[in-house]
Order: structure tokens, then sequence, then C-alpha cells
């Protein structure tokens, strides 16, 4: 069973950085695509960043230029890099990852960014 497990969320000072990683598990084939999504209090899960195993990115326009998504060569685990973090940042960061029809997702990651 795949299974993917979230890491390096914590408290952070706005202006900050912090790095994210997921790392896949049970999977005997690479993920066509990889991904961030992230889900703040009261408002509804959106899109981070996705990685497609050719290196296509997609970047949530407002987060451009201050987040980037990468994936080790190969492997089936992705990171987040998050600089210059601001409050509105603050949310439960979720990995994705797709195969074919497949659509899999971590339990989530908690990013807390303090004024």
């Amino acid at each position: 069973q795949v299974q993917l497990v979230e890491s390096g969320g914590g408290l952070v000072q706005a202006g900050g950085s912090l790095r994210l990683s997921c790392v896949a598990s049970g999977s005997i084939f690479s993920f066509d695509v990889m991904g961030w999504y992230r889900q703040a209090p009261g408002k509804e899960r959106e899109l981070v960043a996705t990685l497609t195993r050719s290196g296509t990115t997609n970047y949530a326009d407002v987060l451009k230029g201050r987040f980037t998504i990468s994936r080790d060569n190969g492997e089936n685990t992705a990171h987040l890099q998050m600089s210059s973090l601001k409050p509105d940042d603050t949310a439960v960061y979720y990995c994705n990852a797709k195969y074919s029809i497949r659509n899999y997702w971590g339990k989530g990651t908690l990013v807390t960014v303090s004024s």
C-alpha cells in the first residue's frame, strides 16, 4: 500500500524559511506527478505546486518566487522549499502523488508562521 509521509513543518517567524519533504513508501512505480497542497483554518485545500516526472512545474500564482518544488531523481521523494514566509502561509501542507488514475495523499504537516 502506498503511503506518503510529510516532514519539516513547524513554527517559524515571518520572513523565515522551511523545507518540507515527502517520502513515498510501498510504491513500485515512479509517480507521474508529485505536488503540495495546503489548507488553512476555515479554508478549502488549495494548490501550492506540482512537478511532473518530466520536470514541468506548476505553482499557485501567489506563491511564485517564494516557494520551490523539487524531486529527487529517480525517487518518489518531493521537497518544498519555502522562503519569505508570511502569516498567511500558515496551513497544513499535504503531499500529493498521482500515477495514472491513482491519487494519493499524505496526512499533512503543520506550518505555522508567526508575525
